[in-house]
């Protein structure tokens, strides 16, 4: 993801500038910054240099929260990729240390938000061609995954996507989970959510991270006027041995190029301002997500729904 965002940035953002990388391999970070730039020793002494106005994190999961607050304490703009933390607890601490900051500097990697195909499917909703929505049904799939390898690894990892993107769409916040899977020993993969909105309306959530046949991602809205659908895309169409079909790609990178342009876009943009867009995912919204994936996890485990309860906003994020 961190070498991705690097050619991104290098090849499609104005403005952008990559002057430093780390990684544990120095090769690896040598290769991935080009000749302009520098392997930095340590992810500490990248956030530090005086070379450095804004950084990217994209370590393992494990990471993020502690070198989100690195980065606050320096005062410069993040994007963090998803999630903020592996635990709720975890990414309370990074809203807290920004909300005594007393400034938004943490963007969160949450690129749905961005992808020209959610954006016309969430205004659909907000223009409401739809009517007023009553359902939701939302499905991920991976041909395989490498870091959701667990169960609850496979929701604060994977489904927190949708935990996210679903009551973005809606602009109505979630508050319960039940998740279920219909595996019983071992990695419970797939496993199907249902969420409740303040709002009233129901989601389904089909996450299948060893799906095989590639990467998929579908939504439906559902309303009392209609439905609007964010169907698979494909760039061809292909007749061979016998077989009519369309190409599925297997690499998410891939199949949300677009998404991430305009993300990292954005993320310069008010970067260089020294802050972050009020419109984009924000520190609290990642540690929401962490709640309802926290909920998720303890639902897979007692079999029964649970609450999503965040808490209250603070005016920050207002």
């Amino acid at each position: 993801m961190g070498a991705s965002h690097v050619r991104t940035l290098t090849t499609a953002v104005p403005g952008a500038v990559v002057t430093e990388v780390f990684d544990p391999d120095t090769e690896r970070a040598r290769s991935v910054v080009g000749p302009g730039g520098r392997a930095a020793s340590s992810a500490e002494d990248l956030i530090a240099s005086a070379e450095v106005d804004a950084v990217v994190i994209a370590s393992p999961d494990l990471t993020h929260a502690a070198l989100a607050v690195r980065c606050l304490e320096a005062g410069k703009p993040t994007l963090c990729e998803k999630p903020l933390a592996l635990t709720a607890a975890e990414a309370r601490t990074v809203v807290d240390a920004e909300v005594a900051g007393g400034r938004r500097l943490v963007q969160l990697g949450f690129m749905r938000r961005f992808d020209p195909g959610f954006v016309a499917l969430r205004d659909a909703v907000v223009d409401g061609s739809v009517g007023r929505v009553r359902v939701v049904h939302a499905v991920h799939r991976n041909a395989s995954s490498s870091t959701s390898t667990d169960d609850a690894g496979l929701v604060t990892g994977s489904m927190v996507h949708e935990l996210d993107t679903i009551p973005w769409l809606l602009d109505d916040p979630l508050v319960a989970i039940r998740v279920e899977s219909p595996v019983t020993t071992g990695f419970r993969d797939p496993q199907l959510a249902t969420l409740w909105t303040r709002g009233g309306v129901m989601a389904t959530v089909e996450v299948f991270v060893n799906a095989a046949y590639g990467y998929d991602v579908r939504c439906e809205v559902v309303g009392t006027a209609g439905s609007a659908s964010l169907e698979p895309t494909t760039p061809i169409r292909l007749r061979s041995a016998g077989v009519d079909g369309v190409a599925v790609r297997d690499d998410f990178v891939a199949h949300f190029t677009e998404a991430y342009r305009h993300e990292l876009g954005a993320w310069v943009r008010a970067a260089a301002t020294g802050g972050v867009a009020s419109s984009a995912p924000s520190a609290w919204d990642g540690y929401v997500a962490n709640v309802a994936a926290a909920a998720g996890v303890a639902s897979l485990g007692s079999g029964v729904r649970e609450d999503v309860t965040p808490g209250e906003r603070p005016a920050l994020y207002a």
